[in-house]
């Protein structure tokens, strides 16, 4: 009772007093009248969609709450006169920032390759006890092109620090004027460091999901109409219906029979189909890669574009039972002409 009635009548002093503010641990030194018991408490919960589509970079929004609170508080020391009543009433009104979180760092985790986190360290001045994050932490992550339905879990590694004490000194208590006050009043805060992890859950939704199993045919320069088989699987987790695959074509492909369909397709389910291309006489002799893409209907009667795939194809140069007609019938040309040549000359 004597402690209240004396943290009540010096109400007008802490109103003045002028408390240290600064960040960096330190201490000046003072009596300690009180140990506060409790911390920060913070939790993350997603702000906006939590459920994404493979293949896509993506942006997490993360909201902070911090549920800190007091817990307790116990009298290491009694004041015994006026200017300690009001050293212990100053002390007591800083010790209740002790569930206030400052300079908060936090770094987003994946364990799974699925999942690529792609933004670095987000930070946050300060959180006081019930209080929320002013705007979102924002993260950027990228799904893995063929990540599989379901949930992710991730990381949300939190370091922040708190004040742990507080001491107060004074020289003297002046008592002159309308209030009482402090001469030489300094606060000492010591700070403690915590770290803390918190879950946080993405999704991955169910769709349709192509690869190109293998690729078939043999293409030389020059050729025309030539077959190439690819087969395509759905290893997603939806059926498809109307599926149509068609190439982007390009130099030095040319084709009037890109598109092959497919059909319906369900899950782990594959199909063949065949193309059919004209190679241009002077491609380069190598390895080309050349996109495709799958054109649906989902389970919703949306239409849909699949990712493109690369059908792999090698280009031959031109086969000698192409060369060798041209080349006997280059001949036969010069003999003829040679021939009539001599004809004439006997004749003349």
């Amino acid at each position: 009772m004597r402690i209240k009635m004396a943290l009540v009548g010096f109400c007008m002093l802490i109103a003045a007093v002028s408390a240290q503010n600064t960040y960096i641990p330190y201490e000046l030194g003072g009596d300690n009248y009180y140990t506060m018991y409790g911390s920060p408490d913070i939790s993350a919960s997603v702000s906006g969609t939590d459920e994404f589509e493979r293949g896509d970079t993506v942006s997490l929004y993360l909201d902070l709450t911090n549920y800190g609170r007091i817990l307790g508080f116990k009298e290491d020391l009694t004041p015994q006169d006026q200017k300690e009543f009001a050293l212990a009433a100053a002390e007591l009104q800083e010790e209740y920032k002790k569930p206030t979180a400052l300079g908060i760092t936090a770094n987003l985790i994946s364990d799974n390759p699925e999942i690529e986190i792609k933004s670095g360290t987000q930070v946050v001045q300060s959180l006081k006890s019930g209080d929320k994050t002013s705007s979102p932490l924002k993260f950027t992550i990228k799904i893995g092109e063929h990540a599989p339905a379901g949930i992710y879990p991730l990381s949300l590694n939190l370091s922040y620090d708190y004040q742990d004490n507080v001491r107060a000194q004074a020289s003297k208590l002046v008592t002159s004027g309308s209030s009482p006050t402090l001469a030489n009043y300094q606060v000492s805060y010591i700070y403690q460091k915590a770290n803390q992890s918190v879950p946080i859950i993405v999704t991955v939704k169910k769709q349709a999901d192509f690869v190109v199993m293998n690729a078939t045919g043999a293409l030389s320069a020059g050729v025309k109409k030539a077959q190439i088989v690819a087969t395509y699987k759905n290893i997603g987790e939806d059926p498809v219906k109307d599926a149509i695959a068609r190439l982007s074509i390009f130099k030095p492909f040319s084709s009037t029979d890109d598109q092959a369909f497919i059909g319906t397709l369900a899950p782990g389910e594959e199909k063949a189909v065949v193309f059919r291309l004209d190679v241009d006489s002077d491609a380069t002799p190598k390895d080309y890669g050349i996109n495709s893409e799958i054109k649906y209907t989902d389970i919703n009667g949306d239409s849909v574009i699949s990712e493109s795939m690369k059908i792999p194809v090698v280009v031959k140069a031109a086969s000698a039972s192409l060369l060798m007609p041209a080349i006997v019938i280059l001949i036969i040309i010069v003999a003829a002409c040679g021939y009539i040549y001599k004809r004439k000359q006997k004749k003349t």
